[in-house]
């Protein structure tokens, strides 16, 4: 996928553009964005979509009073259009060349992220075992990077190659953990977690397909699980917010 640890701030940009405005995504806005990056929908794809339904917005507001998009998911119905008619126009055409051009990251900061993500899950006050074994493949992760840090640390990057497989083993991470804080949390938290994922779903119902709004709920209580709990994300992509 192209750039991509640009894949959240690029999508995230082009909305507060067209929207006009600065408005920070929501944790739904996030969890959708998570949901087509794990889908695999392609990053202009997005980006079309997201065009596309400001366009349609437009044009039907100078014929009537409408409200102002506040939400990614009023592009969710557009975006999917726009990767179903890449994927057709793609059809027998010759697989795109990667860019060479990935986000790089700094080895100490990387390390820092793991470690302080560790420090955090060890004061955990909820599923203390999966908690704890957690923070401890953290620090062995933060360990490898600090072992193989060249003198220079302060400006070597990793390659994107171990960018990508050092995120894929935070997404296992993550989902063991999400997993294990499910198991451990009282049924009337999860219930009141997935009536609310429900309330901010239910102006988008018509833009999103059956399988995408499970998935978007999911990924919501998962984010707001580790909110209740004070617990971090684990992706490097949250290096920026910590």
């Amino acid at each position: 996928m192209r750039n991509y640890f640009n894949y959240f701030t690029e999508i995230e940009e082009r909305f507060q553009q067209r929207r006009g405005s600065i408005l920070l995504l929501s944790t739904l806005d996030w969890a959708l964005i998570e949901t087509w990056r794990e889908a695999g929908v392609p990053l202009e794809a997005v980006l079309r979509g997201i065009d596309t339904a400001f366009d349609h917005y437009e044009a039907r507001r100078k014929r009537a009073r409408m409200r102002r998009i506040n939400g990614l998911a009023w592009c969710a119905q557009a975006v999917m259009e726009a990767a179903v008619e890449m994927s057709a126009a793609a059809a027998g055409s010759a697989p795109a060349v990667a860019s060479s051009q990935e986000s790089g990251f700094e080895r100490e900061r990387i390390a820092a992220h793991l470690e302080s993500a560790a420090a955090a899950l060890d004061a955990a006050a909820v599923a203390p075992a999966a908690c704890a074994a957690t923070a401890a493949r953290l620090r062995e992760l933060a360990a490898g990077w600090h072992a193989s840090t060249p003198e220079s640390a302060s400006t070597s990057t990793l390659e994107p190659a171990n960018l990508e497989s050092l995120e894929t083993s935070l997404t296992v991470l993550e989902e063991k953990l999400f997993a294990a804080l499910t198991a451990a949390a009282p049924e009337e938290l999860l219930v009141a977690l997935k009536e609310h994922a429900a309330r901010e779903l239910a102006p988008y119902r018509s833009r999103m397909g059956a399988v995408q709004l499970r998935q978007v709920e999911r990924q919501f209580v998962q984010k707001q699980l580790l909110v209740h709990y004070n617990l971090p994300r684990l992706s490097l992509f949250y290096m920026s917010q910590q």
